[in-house]
């Protein structure tokens, strides 16, 4: 993913397809678009997955809650959902399997009749799953089997409801579908934001224009059709292309706190099915550190990037503490985050041409996904959804792609392995332990964070003595993870870098402010910054975590 190569195709080649927002919808859609033969272009307006795609639960799963929902109200559509995304679990698995992960999940209760209620539900769910997966059955356990497993948990449990769903790293699944996608010929390309749409005689959409943030160079991309895949966002690009399109995204905002991981002391996640708002909240253990969230809230307006306040940790703290025997505190938290849901609401009756309507109309706020075709400019929209439908949503975008362009070709994502599942076995981090002389926990970290990929990684960090070195001595990210950031997967900036391609933002904001220096010298002579541009991102990301820190703990 050499960004330079990319933009030049992207200013000189026309393609048939040009999507817009590289999040996992559109990564999706990029990656079965080129596998179909089509000649695409993706782009997105920061980086790969920056929003709402970074910052999930990180959980695969079909919806304990929607499954409930589906029984108590006779809703067959929740029923739907569970089914769809249980099904899809085990593909996204498959295909990235050091990227994503089967979790135990432990439901406490406290009564008998809580616990069977449970038992049945969860037993239920696993019904649901699909006829390949080999996830363990769910089972009811005792107190004493319960807290082996979890022994922080309150004593005060009767017992508990073990089951397990899948658990993946967000942005690197995102960014293997992208890095997936160009090495099947996609053109990909992000910090570009699109300006403007240009319409021709018969005012249908020809190209757009954006701007690279990079450079501040004005670009114009050239296609047959173009598809919005921005999600919060969709609205936006919708009412660009067409002002008279009435809103259809009504976004909700769900913040997630990062906690020691000893609060929990388990590789199990646990799931609390009691909240004040009906929702469910999750405990997860994530790159060392205990994930808890998350929470469900109507927002006007997402433009603004999403982050935990005082009042949604509280909230958080208040519902795990009757779970957990230690006193639960603010000033435990090492970080948080929040996202933006893109939930679709009704059509509106004069939204839609009567004469061509593609995909599936969403009659309630449900995780499910439609894809909207507006006749006037031909623009198609990817519009709701959820991580762990993402290929069902592209491949149902790509039929609408593919019948607007008269293009016959199937789907192909299915059984496509992504970027380092090719080479990646249960072994693997005892192989590069021994072979590059690297410590346990850097062999573990590289192995499932670059899977067949991680020897190239490692001969990277053996260039130089600098790249071998930790960049924190807390974690096991080596600094020569930023430069094979910059140099192979795109990452533009010190954000690019320390948030997604490594996940230290989002598990540890005072470790990110301790390696910004360190992490923007090696960044800089990589990409060729100035050193006013180093101090530029210093000051840039120093101050947005010290923002970060003050909303969410008054520190």
């Amino acid at each position: 993913m050499n960004r330079s190569s990319h933009l030049e195709r992207l200013q000189t080649e026309a393609f048939d397809l040009c999507i817009i927002g590289g999040g996992a919808s559109g990564a999706g859609c990029a990656l079965d678009a080129a596998l179909r033969g089509l000649k695409v272009v993706l782009i997105e307006k920061t980086d790969f997955a920056a929003e709402t795609s970074s910052k999930s639960t990180k959980l695969i799963h079909g919806g304990v809650r929607y499954l409930e929902q589906a029984f108590k109200k006779l809703d067959f559509s929740q029923l739907r959902q569970v089914r769809h995304g249980l099904e899809e679990r085990y593909i996204v698995l498959h295909n990235a399997p050091h990227l994503a992960h089967p979790l135990a999940l432990i439901t406490p209760v406290f009564s008998w009749i809580e616990g069977l209620y449970f038992t049945i539900g969860l037993k239920l769910y696993g019904w649901f799953a699909s006829g390949k997966d080999t996830l363990p059955p769910s089972r009811w356990l005792s107190k004493k089997e319960t807290l082996q497993i979890i022994p922080t948990l309150s004593d005060q449990l009767h017992s508990a409801v073990l089951y397990y769903d899948g658990q993946l790293n967000d942005a690197r699944y995102a960014l293997a579908l992208v890095q997936s996608a160009a090495e099947a010929g996609a053109v990909v390309v992000n910090h570009v934001e699109v300006l403007d749409f240009e319409h021709n005689a018969a005012g249908k959409l020809s190209s757009l224009t954006a701007i690279d943030h990079c450079t501040g160079t004005r670009l114009r991309v050239r296609a047959r059709q173009f598809l919005n895949c921005t999600g919060p966002a969709a609205d936006k690009i919708r009412q660009m292309a067409n002002p008279d399109q009435a809103p259809r995204i009504r976004p909700s905002k769900g913040v997630h706190a990062i906690l020691p991981g000893a609060v929990l002391s388990s590789a199990a996640a646990l799931l609390i099915p009691k909240t004040p708002d009906g929702r469910v909240v999750f405990a997860i253990p994530f790159e060392g550190r205990l994930l808890l969230g998350t929470t469900d809230e109507e927002v006007p307006d997402s433009e603004q990037e999403a982050i935990l306040e005082s009042e949604e940790l509280a909230y958080l703290l208040e519902t795990l503490q009757p779970y957990i025997q230690a006193p639960l505190h603010a000033d435990q938290v090492r970080a948080g985050f929040g996202g933006y849901r893109p939930l679709v609401g009704k059509s509106a009756p004069a939204v839609h041409n009567d004469a061509l309507y593609i995909g599936r109309k969403t009659q309630s706020l449900l995780r499910d996904h439609e894809v909207e075709y507006d006749a006037q400019t031909g623009l198609l929209s990817l519009l709701g959804g959820k991580w762990t439908t993402y290929r069902l949503m592209a491949r149902d975008a790509v039929d609408a792609a593919c019948q607007l362009l008269g293009v016959d070709a199937e789907c192909r994502t299915e059984d496509h392995l992504l970027i380092g599942a090719a080479g990646y076995h249960e072994g693997l981090a005892e192989v590069l332990q021994a072979e590059f002389g690297l410590d346990a926990a850097i062999s573990r970290h590289f192995a499932q964070q670059y899977g067949g990929q991680a020897k190239k990684v490692a001969i990277l960090c053996k260039e130089t003595t600098g790249f071998a070195q930790r960049l924190h001595p807390d974690y096991p990210y080596l600094c020569g993870e930023l430069v094979y950031g910059a140099r192979f997967e795109m990452a533009c900036t010190l954000r690019d870098a320390l948030a997604r391609r490594l996940r230290l933002e989002i598990i540890d904001w005072d470790a990110t402010q301790a390696v910004l220096e360190k992490a923007a010298q090696l960044l800089g002579v990589e990409l060729g910054w100035s050193v006013e541009k180093q101090m530029q991102e210093i000051v840039h990301y120093r101050t947005l975590i010290a923002q970060f820190k003050i909303h969410a703990t008054g520190r």
